[in-house]
């Protein structure tokens, strides 16, 4: 698992702790799950309402609008979600405000005490001090993203949601969920329980199959994008129809065509449970939701690049690429130059390939504090590969300074990884 930086107070003695007792890697099953939740006297019960998030891409954006959607009219709302950017809190919202550093140390304190000294994983653990702050804290709604997967992901422990949703399945952690689609699909579709209602956003055929077969067995009536709900992009709009009606809205305030994918997703669940207008509009316009295209006009890297337009994207597969590439081309400007650090266990090359048609160069970084780091010189391998002008620098004020020095006019995108975008948000101040 990840080093937990940003943690403050008491909670970074307790999770060093933790890292340090319990495994560090990933491992898919739930039996500590519902070991640690019955000695902290299953808080997975007494949640209020739930709406369970899977997918490959778009599950942060689609619980940021949602969430955005929800507390327009008032509704107090829970969120949980990972990785986390510049701070471990971010991971637990409590009726729409992020969790306090000492109430978080207290929960993960006590749910140390209560797991002992039984291996347990760092996600899973904290996941059960997610649970157990919902239990406690009133809200109307629980929004749970899952951490990787969902068949065997820690979130997945409430017996029924009131709602599911999965957003586009495609290629990620194989080594985790399988090799191909339908494996993966069979992953994201675990979350499905029956008689629950499911959102299901854009999909391959071969995913939607998959999606559709297992829904059909637990009698879980599906919401599928191109079927019973759509969205479209007019005129600089979002144009949303399904059998009650259509809706004339904004653009999704997150940039790029996929948002309003997002968008649709996050606006199908609104209507499913009753919203109107009003709540959906607030969706696409109020929904924040950082290192996606964010752009860093402020702080120490940005005035580090001077006249340069700095932007952060911590998309890190080949979809995202993809999603990426097309948000760039679409905007016309100064040549874009990449900032790249990736994990080693993604698609470096499926995630750089379709960057390559839109970026003038890459300069490769290391992501710093990560065990898993991809080395830059592998990472300026592959972007080569590719077709793209690389380097490596041994940092990422380092590689801004290098690129403003010969385009100082340029589009500068750090992008590759989550962590990455984590730490230059923590840069940046």
């Amino acid at each position: 698992m990840k080093s937990p930086d940003g943690v403050r107070a008491g909670s970074d003695v307790i999770l060093s702790r933790l890292m340090a007792l319990h495994p560090k890697i990933i491992d898919l099953t739930l039996d500590r799950m519902w070991r640690l939740l019955a000695a902290l006297g299953h808080p997975e019960r007494a949640l209020p309402p739930v709406i369970h998030i899977a997918g490959t891409n778009g599950k942060g954006s689609t619980q940021a609008m949602l969430r955005a959607g929800l507390e327009a009219s008032g509704p107090r709302v829970h969120a949980y979600t990972s990785p986390h950017l510049a701070r471990f809190h971010e991971r637990i919202r409590l009726a729409g405000d992020l969790v306090s550093e000492p109430a978080l140390a207290a929960l993960l304190d006590e749910c140390e005490a209560a797991n002992g000294d039984v291996p347990i994983t760092f996600f899973e653990i904290t996941t059960c001090a997610a649970l157990l702050a919902f239990a406690r804290t009133p809200a109307d709604y629980t929004l749970l993203e899952v951490g990787l997967g969902g068949r065997l992901d820690a979130t997945n422990v409430i017996d029924t949601p009131l709602l599911c949703a999965i957003t586009p399945v495609s290629i990620d952690h194989q080594q985790y969920l399988g090799d191909t689609l339908p494996e993966i699909a069979g992953e994201k579709a675990g979350i499905l329980k029956r008689g629950v209602p499911c959102i299901v956003g854009r999909q391959d055929e071969a995913a939607l199959d998959v999606i559709e077969a297992r829904a059909a067995r637990l009698g879980a009536p599906l919401l599928v994008h191109g079927q019973h709900w759509h969205v479209t992009r007019e005129g600089g709009r979002l144009i949303y129809q399904d059998e009650t009606g259509l809706l004339d809205l904004p653009a999704p305030r997150l940039p790029g065509a996929h948002q309003f994918d997002n968008a649709g997703m996050a606006i199908a669940a609104l209507r499913h449970l009753g919203f109107g207008e009003a709540e959906c509009a607030a969706a696409v316009t109020d929904a924040e939701w950082p290192a996606r295209m964010q752009r860093l006009s402020h702080g120490p890297l940005a005035d580090l690049a001077g006249r340069a337009q700095l932007w952060l994207d911590g998309g890190h597969n080949p979809a995202a690429g993809q999603a990426i590439a097309a948000l760039l081309a679409e905007r016309a400007g100064p040549q874009t130059h990449l900032v790249c650090g990736m994990l080693n266990t993604k698609d470096v090359a499926g995630f750089l390939t379709p960057l390559a048609e839109v970026a003038e160069s890459l300069i490769a970084v290391d992501i710093p504090g990560e065990a898993n780091t991809l080395p830059a010189e592998k990472t300026r391998d592959a972007a080569a590969g590719v077709g793209l002008a690389a380097s490596t620098a041994p940092d990422v004020a380092t590689a801004i300074a290098r690129i403003v020095a010969d385009a100082p006019d340029a589009r500068i995108l750090i992008c590759g990884s989550l962590y990455l975008a984590g730490r230059v948000l923590r840069d940046n101040g």
